[in-house]
């Protein structure tokens, strides 16, 4: 028993750190109703300039093209913990004003998914940043100093860090604190009033945008500091302290983004028993080698959101801002022989760098596919797409090596059991969509890759599983070759003709019925259940196809590789695809292959001649956030939008040569 209760105190320090992010969440939401999904990744680049602060007195600038680090002390000085500190909450305060202006308050009246995107694209640059400016230091988990007593005490007759106990403290503090603020001053007042309506806090005499400012930067400095304070515990590297923003909203959710007490209650909660859970993972020798603790988190949302969900937005509910256009597909046919005859040839006559350009752009085509169905066509945001991938790629190497079905069949059984995870993970979508969905299905994206793609009896554990070739009717359509060779040919074309089969059904649903409701259950869920269609199924259905488009894509990328591991559909790649398929357009065919084109390792990439890289990775999280916030259609729906135009004006000049009948 006190053993279990020991473990249950250690997680009193990731509890605090959790209880502090989600303060900062509920600050953003409140102000402004955004959830920033990039808030533990700003605090984690928060810590580690206090750590170059204090290391060498050097200052980490976040702004790709300029110089990496600014000295700020002779060499052989550095700030005092004091000095580094009052600087660190300094520029936090100033990177919250900074994201809030620059990205957040453009998108006061877009709809949740704009937001999302913007909020995505800003953590995928935090990311890049971070990996890029730590260096050696990102690649291993960091252990700064401890500003904290770490002597040990006796608590209830364990021993427990001194540390722990100072972390419950300053979480006790902060929640008062925040409580006293925002019920007793006239600025939480006003904040309060602002988020309930904006046009009465402006007549009252308040700017929601000076109040949302504010607690933009007060989120800000409660990051960073909590991730400085508690990374001597945890320790610091940029992926993992990023997905504590997974807890913290779990946190946040629980605490209805209102209550501080509640939030920070649930935030220490949720860190007590992911320590428990990593006891009974090491006292329970029968349970799979796998992170139950991780998986802690989807478990408290899925909950959260099942009692707490509406089946249907309120009266007064308003999005403001209208979701990107989703054009009529047209000419399908000869489009798709066209592009699909382009890739053939490529395949067949140009280098091996553009043979493997062509192939990543089909596969991730075929994925963003799936997107575009879901929350292009429905609405409803899914950042789990690779994860369904992931599942599908080890369910059909299993499926292969162990029941022995060959090709197609084991590809398509696993793209059915794809399909079934998509439908269990996505059950929140029947009752909750926009944000809410966003917070639930990357939850299980991170459940999915620690409980089912990092379990050793599944896909092999570190080594990973190797990849059985396709083959049909003794026709070898694998993509291994020697030298020159490779990639092959054959497997291209593979990739090819499904993808093209893809797209045919998709613009066949789109035209059809089913994307008819698809498209009214996106604009308004009431509107079409008066209307007579069933919003449950429409919702399903969609996650359906989209989670069977995904396991495609992912029994083609397992192909891709001889060798297959879980570093292939890592949470943050979902997040990156997402990117490209709202920079291409996520609520169009062609944005899906535009997607392709875009990402990393494919056609594009090919044609600069690079590899893909971490400053890539940062461009693309700024251009995911400039087409939020300046063109929410995407590429191809601004080149569209283009060519109407450009033909108004042909009509109108055709009109006005035209000489009027004489009568």
């Amino acid at each position: 028993m006190l053993d279990h209760l020991q473990y249950l105190l250690l997680g009193l320090g990731g509890g605090a750190v959790i209880a502090v992010l989600a303060a900062g969440l509920v600050l953003t939401y409140r102000s402004s109703g955004v959830v920033n999904f990039a808030h533990a990744a700003l605090g984690t680049w928060i810590a580690y300039t206090y750590l170059a602060l204090r290391r060498d007195g050097t200052l980490l600038l976040p702004v790709i093209g300029l110089p990496g680090e600014l000295s700020l002390l002779p060499e052989g000085y550095r700030f005092s913990w004091a000095t580094a500190g009052v600087i660190t909450l300094a520029l936090a305060a100033g990177y919250g004003l900074v994201v809030h202006t620059l990205v957040f308050r453009p998108l006061r009246r877009a709809p949740a998914l704009a937001k999302v995107v913007a909020s995505l694209g800003l953590f995928l640059y935090l990311l890049a940043v971070t990996d890029l400016r730590a260096g050696t230091q990102g690649a291993v988990v960091a252990t700064p100093e401890r500003l904290l007593p770490g002597r040990v005490v006796s608590v209830l007759g364990v021993e427990l860090p001194e540390d722990r106990l100072w972390l419950v403290a300053i979480v006790v503090a902060v929640t008062a604190g925040l409580a006293a603020l925002y019920h007793r001053s006239r600025f939480g007042l006003a904040t309060r009033a602002a988020a309930e309506s904006e046009k009465g806090a402006i007549l009252l005499g308040y700017s929601p945008d000076r109040l949302a400012a504010v607690n933009w930067m007060l989120a800000s400095m409660l990051a960073g500091a909590a991730v400085v304070l508690v990374a001597p515990v945890t320790g610091l590297s940029p992926t993992g302290t990023s997905l504590l923003i997974v807890p913290a909203l779990a946190a946040a959710l629980l605490g209805g983004f209102s209550s501080f007490l509640v939030t920070a209650l649930a935030g220490i909660g949720i860190g007590m028993l992911q320590s428990e859970l990593v006891n009974l993972h090491a006292e329970l020798t029968w349970l799979p080698d796998v992170g139950l603790a991780q998986g802690l988190p989807f478990v408290v949302i899925l909950v959260t959101l099942v009692w707490r969900g509406e089946t249907m937005p309120g009266r007064g509910a308003t999005t403001g801002g209208r979701f990107p256009v989703a054009p009529h597909p047209r000419r399908v046919g000869v489009w798709t022989v066209l592009l699909a005859g382009a890739g053939v040839v490529g395949l067949l006559t140009l280098g091996s760098s553009w043979r493997q350009g062509i192939i990543v752009t089909a596969v991730t085509a075929l994925v963003a596919l799936s997107i575009v169905v879901l929350t292009g066509y429905v609405g409803q945001i899914s950042l789990m797409p690779l994860a369904l991938a992931g599942v599908a790629a080890f369910t059909m190497i299993k499926l292969t090596t162990d029941v022995g079905l060959p090709f197609p069949l084991a590809p398509l059984l696993a793209a059915v059991v794809a399909m079934a995870v998509g439908l269990v993970a996505g059950a929140p979508a029947v009752r909750v969509r926009g944000m809410n969905l966003a917070i639930a299905t990357l939850a299980a994206a991170v459940a999915i890759e620690e409980l089912v793609l990092k379990w050793d009896w599944f896909t092999g554990g570190l080594a990973g599983a190797a990849v059985p070739p396709p083959s049909l009717a003794g026709l070898d359509l694998g993509i291994a070759a020697t030298g020159a060779g490779f990639p092959r040919p054959a497997f291209g074309i593979l990739c090819i003709v499904v993808l093209a089969a893809a797209v045919a059904v998709v613009a066949n649903l789109r035209r059809g019925p089913t994307g008819l409701q698809w498209l009214a259950v996106r604009s308004d869920e009431r509107a079409a259940a008066a209307a007579g269609v069933d919003v449950t199924r429409a919702k399903l259905s969609a996650f359906a196809v989209s989670s069977f488009l995904a396991g495609l894509g992912g029994t083609l990328l397992a192909y891709q590789y001889d060798q297959l591991s879980v570093n292939s559909f890592v949470v943050f790649q979902s997040l990156a695809l997402l990117a490209v398929t709202y920079l291409g357009g996520i609520a169009s065919i062609s944005g899906a292959l535009v997607a392709g084109v875009l990402a990393q390792g494919g056609v594009l990439t090919a044609a600069l001649g690079g590899e893909p890289s971490q400053t890539q990775f940062a461009l693309q999280g700024l251009a995911l956030i400039a087409v939020a916030v300046l063109y929410p259609d995407g590429a191809s729906g601004a080149v569209q939008t283009l060519l109407r135009r450009r033909l108004r004006r042909k009509d109108r000049r055709r009109t006005a040569a035209t000489p009027a009948p004489v009568r």
